[in-house]
């Protein structure tokens, strides 16, 4: 959470009420902006990902043992656990309402209807209130029903079929990219409405899926067959409509070029003493055409240089490039560190842990950051029960810290 009276969201109440990744990584990305985050979880096992492990922090078969997944999604939260089947916790949980200006639910169409909070009840007795619903496949249409995991969002969406090492080798992404970029789309539909709010006094409904994640990452291979009636396909590690775009092997290993540019082209053509006037490589739809001949001549210009010296040379040259980093590189670099990309929290489980921080940093006209978000930890499943039952004015559940009864 954020010093009291920081950030753009500072003093908005959120109720993650949401599981696994997309939800709560919507709700994280509040949290990092400033607003009270309150995690809603089950009694006694919490979050899904709590336990999609390993690895796990904590000592094994202690209450607080949990995986480095949950850790990922779930900074600058409180925690508590609510049976909403219980009369004394659906109490607990209905007087925070009133006070909530977003509430997050990634659960499947009709789980919530029949606990009496579908999203369209909530709005009808809380009429300020902002509920965000992430579903797989969205809210209506044939398969409404279905879950959403982030593979298979993959799979159905068409992203697998772009990725890998060829048409006929299609490979998920190696990191949730449906499930990531849900939470990311529900958030800025959250902020926008907010805005609205200050307009209109009300709240509304927000609504997003795995599935609308998937498509609106297709960006100009989207337009590539709306349009253009050519279906893309997965081309390795070189771009399908840009060339030379990609990763090209060197002597110790390989580095990416990126020439996006006719200007570009030459720069290249002209360091490394490549055909830059041959009409096959002439323009860029020629070079697309014979982008196989075009790479055997790139990596033969790099055979004899090591990836320092490519790197550097190319730098001198406004070629952009890059190398590629595992993600021990990619921590220990100090561009990384200068952005504020990873943040250390005292975790009471694990002592000081190194989480990825948040992409956003705001400034003032002057340069000095305006904002230092202060973050907190994860939290333990129920750690914050007795500070949010003191605010509610409820017991709850006569309930140990772990949501057993104690």
């Amino acid at each position: 959470m954020s010093e009291p009276g920081s950030g753009p969201l500072a003093g908005m109440l959120v109720l993650d009420f949401s599981r696994a990744l997309a939800g709560p990584h919507a709700a994280m990305i509040m949290g990092d902006l400033g607003a009270r985050v309150i995690k809603v979880e089950v009694p006694g096992r919490g979050d899904d990902s709590r336990g999609w492990g390993p690895p796990f922090i904590g000592r094994e078969n202690a209450a607080e043992r949990v995986a480095t997944y949950f850790l990922a999604a779930n900074r600058n939260k409180e925690s508590i656990a609510l049976d909403l089947k219980d009369a004394a916790d659906r109490a607990v949980f209905e007087a925070l309402l009133p006070k909530a200006d977003v509430l997050v639910e990634s659960f499947r169409p009709g789980v919530l209807d029949r606990l009496g909070l579908a999203p369209e009840t909530l709005l009808a007795h809380h009429p300020r209130l902002v509920v965000l619903s992430i579903t797989g496949f969205g809210h209506d249409g044939p398969d409404a029903h279905r879950p959403g995991y982030d593979q298979i969002a993959q799979g159905e969406t068409g992203l697998m079929s772009l990725t890998g090492s060829g048409p006929d080798a299609p490979q998920r992404i190696g990191v949730p990219i449906c499930d990531l970029t849900a939470g990311l789309n529900g958030a800025t539909g959250v902020l926008a409405a907010l805005l609205e709010r200050t307009r209109t006094g009300r709240g509304q409904i927000v609504r997003t899926s795995l599935l609308a994640a998937g498509v609106s990452l297709h960006a100009f291979q989207g337009t590539r067959w709306t349009v253009g009636a050519e279906l893309g396909r997965a081309s390795g590690n070189h771009h399908p409509t840009i060339a030379p775009y990609g990763l090209f092997a060197c002597k110790d290993g390989a580095v990416q070029i990126a020439v996006g540019s006719e200007a570009l082209w030459r720069r290249l053509s002209d360091g490394f003493g490549l055909p830059g006037d041959d009409p096959r490589f002439d323009r860029n739809a020629h070079r697309v055409a014979h982008r196989e001949e075009l790479a055997r001549l790139i990596e033969a210009a790099f055979t004899d240089r090591t990836k320092a010296e490519l790197l550097d040379e190319l730098d001198r040259l406004g070629v952009p490039a890059g190398a590629v980093r595992t993600l021990d590189e990619v921590y220990a670099w100090d561009q990384v560190a200068s952005q504020r990309l990873v943040v250390t929290v005292d975790h009471p489980a694990a002592g000081p842990i190194t989480l990825p921080g948040p992409a956003v940093r705001f400034f003032d006209a002057d340069g000095s950051e305006r904002t230092r978000i202060h973050h907190t930890p994860p939290p333990g499943l129920d750690q914050d029960r007795p500070l949010v039952l003191a605010e509610c004015g409820g017991r709850g559940r006569e309930d140990g810290p772990s949501g057993r009864p104690g």
